[in-house]
């Protein structure tokens, strides 16, 4: 009952929807709560999640939603990055968004249904009009990374030819590397001024939780040494990076 009244307090704090009267000539998706332990990479439990989704399997093309895509980070790029850090020699750190599809706009009219467990004692047959994305809705992905991208973009840094979940940042002789694989964030720099900048610029814009040095992501348990030893082969690392243009 807590994290589902958190979930809720958050969708307030964002704004993602308003009450109104139920619409004659609109369909209405139904909402459901999912839940979830999220665990470390021992197997821990270390946070329990309550989330509210809409059954997008209702909605219709062209009436609903139009766009659907976003890109998702490929395991490659991943280690890519990971190669990149050894070579350079710095840290990479890891952040996610809370309710990260919460902050994404939305260009059609849609209705969901009150949550349940949580109906309006007023307003019973009402329906929540929706401002922003909500899990489970198709366009909800695209609507979250336009949001991020057009962000990123906005202070500073370029996306990747190749690989648009990647943004890179420099500044003279430093560079900031930021990959997105939908609501979690890896990030790096040569110089750990960016990373401080660059989690407060986050933190300014979204609600987010720093969760230090990446040690877990992916299925991937990644152990940072002082000294780059991940791989020693020089030119197969610049081989790569110039695949990605970040050479």
């Amino acid at each position: 009952m807590i994290a589902m009244q958190e979930e809720l307090n958050q969708f307030e704090r964002s704004e993602v929807w308003e009450l109104v009267p139920r619409p004659s000539n609109q369909s209405v998706i139904g909402t459901k709560w999912v839940f979830r332990n999220k665990m470390d990479e021992n197997g821990i439990i270390v946070r329990n999640k309550a989330r509210l989704v809409a059954q997008g399997y209702n909605q219709e093309e062209g009436i609903d939603y139009e766009e659907t895509f976003a890109p998702v980070a490929r395991l490659e790029a991943i280690r890519m990055l990971l190669a990149f850090a050894c070579f350079k020699d710095f840290i990479i750190y890891q952040m996610d968004v809370k309710s990260a599809f919460l902050n994404g706009f939305i260009n059609e009219e849609v209705y969901v249904e009150q949550p349940p467990g949580f109906q309006s004692f007023n307003f019973p047959n009402h329906v929540f009009k929706l401002k922003k994305a909500l899990y489970g809705l198709k366009q909800a992905p695209r609507a979250w990374y336009e949001r991020l991208s057009k962000f990123l973009l906005k202070k500073g840094f370029k996306m990747g030819k190749i690989d648009t979940t990647l943004f890179i940042k420099t500044k003279e002789k430093d560079m900031l590397l930021v990959q997105i694989y939908v609501d979690d964030i890896i990030f790096g720099a040569t110089n750990d001024s960016l990373c401080e900048d660059f989690s407060k610029c986050m933190h300014s814009e979204f609600e987010m939780s720093m969760m230090g040095e990446l040690n877990y992501f992916l299925g991937l348990q990644i152990k940072q040494l002082k000294e780059g030893t991940f791989i020693n082969q020089v030119k197969y690392i610049k081989d790569l990076l110039k695949r990605f243009n970040m050479e």
